[in-house]
């Protein structure tokens, strides 16, 4: 009988694969071993409670069993099983038993017969999922109204039905060495290039997690790092069907309804499927309202503190004695006040956005009035700075896809802005630039094609957006922009 400290394979005495498996799951009460003998031989099936539906097992897997004749031949034992008994059932051989570990634990069930040096796995997965629901992030007006679920198999099938040509495939992967976490790659064969297709395999690979538990764990895997991610993410099967079709990559990850997209533009993060179901001319309109609203939330904090502390002479006079009538009412210089009331909207943001939802009422009524016209009324803050702070904090809303570094620029801006004026700021902004021509991914420039520059492509779908007639004779892939080291195939 085989050592089963040292067993790897599955062993043809059933006793010994049954202490096998009770050894990995001992205290584990959701772990069940029913134990049967068919034709005077042995068997045993093992499943996980919770992960499997038991009507299943009982009515297509165990009474066909125990009404069934077993051939007294072994080697015939598990055909007869697959063909005769149980041929309606998903099912398949496997020998490996760390593999049969993770087929347990992703809701299949075992079957182990004595003298039989293989076990038989059946999909027998009964553990319930969410429904496809509207999703909370990417509100669309006349877009479609389902989104991702938590199972990447639900996943696939949104966009397969979205997408009905052989072209489209799913490669299979895993991530997480403790999770095991299924990872779907989901691309165009023929649209997608090669070249970006092996990066994604080479870094989903190296991923050394221990545990995957979202689509957000893989994303430092997938970029180079800095402030804007050259890896996006949505809940909507339509964008991936949208983005597929340019060339794009798609992963899948189970157990979040989030799917990434490789490689992704900056300018990406300005466009919605709205943009493409209205007509063109509101579409460029409501993109460049998105471009001024990105500046306005990066920049205007900190050029209010850089002009109102250093260069109060580029005000027209009026304003300028506002402002200084209002400042002087109030205990702490600009760039202090500024920072309090920044750092005071982070604090409700993020107290609005964790606190159980009937609380969430109660946070904005405190916020927008205690905290806002009081603090005004009693001179803590002035009416200027309160007005610029949440100016550029609903600015920030219009850009939702890039909140979390206008967070950041917003403050670094803010700091500049106060401490070396108007110069800091432009500096500041020369570097964001820098570093936004400079970045990439999977070879192909984030700001492309702005920086390098392409008239066509900027005229067509980045200014403003052309008519469907035009885009449909316009074969469009990511792997051929401007500047891109992965061209063609």
């Amino acid at each position: 009988m085989e050592n089963e400290a040292e067993l790897v394979k599955v062993s043809s005495y059933v006793g010994v694969n049954q202490k096998f498996f009770q050894e990995k799951f001992k205290n584990a009460m959701d772990f069940m071993a029913r134990e049967m003998e068919l034709s005077g031989v042995k068997a045993v099936l093992f499943a996980l409670d919770g992960l499997v539906s038991k009507q299943i097992i009982t009515l297509s897997i165990l009474n066909p069993l125990m009404e069934s004749e077993l051939p007294k031949h072994v080697e015939d034992r598990l055909g007869f099983i697959e063909e005769k008994v149980l041929g309606s059932m998903e099912q398949k051989r496997e020998s490996d038993l760390d593999t049969l570990l993770v087929l347990l634990m992703s809701g299949f069930a075992v079957l182990c017969v004595d003298g039989c040096s293989e076990a038989i796995v059946f999909g027998v997965q009964g553990f319930d999922s969410r429904g496809p629901e509207e999703p909370q992030n990417e509100v669309m007006q006349r877009g479609a109204k389902d989104g991702f679920t938590e199972s990447y198999q639900n996943n696939m099938a949104m966009i397969r039905r979205r997408m009905k040509t052989p072209a489209l495939k799913f490669e299979k992967a895993e991530v997480g060495s403790q999770s095991h976490t299924p990872v779907a790659i989901c691309y165009l064969e023929g649209i997608a290039s090669e070249k970006i297709l092996a990066k994604v395999r080479e870094k989903l690979q190296g991923c050394d997690l221990q545990t995957a538990l979202g689509a957000g764990y893989l994303t430092s895997f997938l970029e180079r790092g800095g402030l804007f991610s050259g890896v996006g993410l949505t809940e909507r099967p339509d964008v991936v069907c949208g983005k597929i079709e340019e060339g794009r990559v798609a992963i899948l990850v189970e157990g979040t309804p989030s799917v990434l997209l490789v490689p992704f533009l900056f300018v990406e993060n300005f466009q919605t499927l709205d943009d493409y179901l209205t007509r063109p001319f509101y579409a460029a309109f409501v993109r460049w309202l998105k471009y001024i609203a990105f500046f306005v939330s990066a920049l205007l904090s900190g050029l209010y503190v850089a002009i109102a502390a250093h260069h109060p002479e580029l005000l027209p006079e009026s304003l300028m004695l506002k402002i200084a009538q209002a400042e002087s009412e109030t205990p702490f210089p600009v760039l202090a006040e500024t920072l309090l009331l920044y750092f005071l909207y982070e604090m409700l943001r993020e107290a609005g956005l964790r606190a159980p939802r009937s609380l969430s009422a109660t946070v904005s009524i405190v916020g927008g009035l205690v905290i806002g016209d009081t603090a005004v009324s009693a001179g803590l803050v002035s009416a200027p700075s309160l007005m610029v702070v949440a100016l550029t904090a609903i600015a920030g809303y219009s850009v939702p896809r890039l909140y979390e570094p206008l967070s950041l620029l917003r403050l670094g801006f803010l700091l500049a802005g106060g401490f070396f004026g108007v110069w800091g700021v432009m500096i500041g902004f020369a570097f964001l630039l820098m570093d936004l021509c400079g970045s990439g991914s999977f070879g192909v420039p984030l700001l492309t094609p702005v920086s390098p520059f392409q008239s066509l492509l900027v005229h067509r779908d980045v200014a403003g957006r052309k008519s469907w007639k035009k885009l449909a004779q316009w074969d469009a892939k990511v792997q051929d922009m401007p500047g891109s080291r992965e061209r063609g195939q």
